[in-house]
């Protein structure tokens, strides 16, 4: 493979995961519009815990936001960090994205307080928040390692906010549970290096 082929490849991946990313967040958007339209029937959606039925939505929880500040706050790091951990491949990001998404749901249903209702897709953020930061140490991959570091200059004030439990209406269990799996999928789904041969 030349180099302006291998180049191209990756622009090719760029732009895949943009328009994933794209499309990931005006989905977002777009399910907060009909909730709204709707009177909030979509908040329903969220996690109440304990309860047998909810189970069903540990994986749209994810999608449904409680207002449009709410959806705004977790636009720019999806949409950034998405896109980061989407350049690894759509498939691995599909699959990171799902087990994030159902550990971090599942984890809320049995720990948040009860009669509470927990929804956002805050709890992906910081499970790809986790990821990006450890992917680099765990394949030993210096790009990966840079780019956790940025990620974690960038977001890391926020991050540990984030989770602190003194915060009134934020799920700081969702948040926790989202990064130790973000950063469990990293392991799970590292790519080995090559043997030397």
């Amino acid at each position: 493979m030349t180099g302006r082929e291998r180049e191209w490849s990756r622009g090719d991946r760029a732009k895949a995961a943009a328009k994933v990313m794209v499309g990931w967040v005006a989905l977002l958007w777009l399910l907060e519009v009909v909730d709204v339209a709707s009177g909030h029937a979509l908040d329903g959606l969220g996690i109440t815990p304990r309860t047998p039925s909810e189970l069903v939505d540990v994986v749209p929880a994810a999608f449904i936001h409680f207002g449009f500040a709410h959806v705004a706050a977790n636009t720019v790091p999806l949409l950034v960090m998405g896109f980061l951990a989407a350049l690894g491949g759509l498939r691995r990001f599909a699959a990171v994205c799902a087990l994030i998404i159902v550990a971090d749901g599942l984890g809320v249903w049995l720990i948040a307080p009860a009669h509470t209702n927990t929804a956002g897709a805050s709890g992906l953020i910081f499970g790809l928040f986790g990821y990006l930061l450890v992917t680099g140490f765990v394949e030993r991959r210096p790009l990966g390692v840079l780019v956790g570091l940025l990620v974690g200059a960038v977001w890391g004030t926020s991050i540990l906010v984030g989770l602190a439990p003194t915060q009134s209406g934020v799920s700081w269990q969702g948040h926790l549970l989202g990064l130790v799996a973000g950063v469990a999928t990293a392991f799970v789904f590292r790519r080995r290096s090559p043997e030397p041969t």
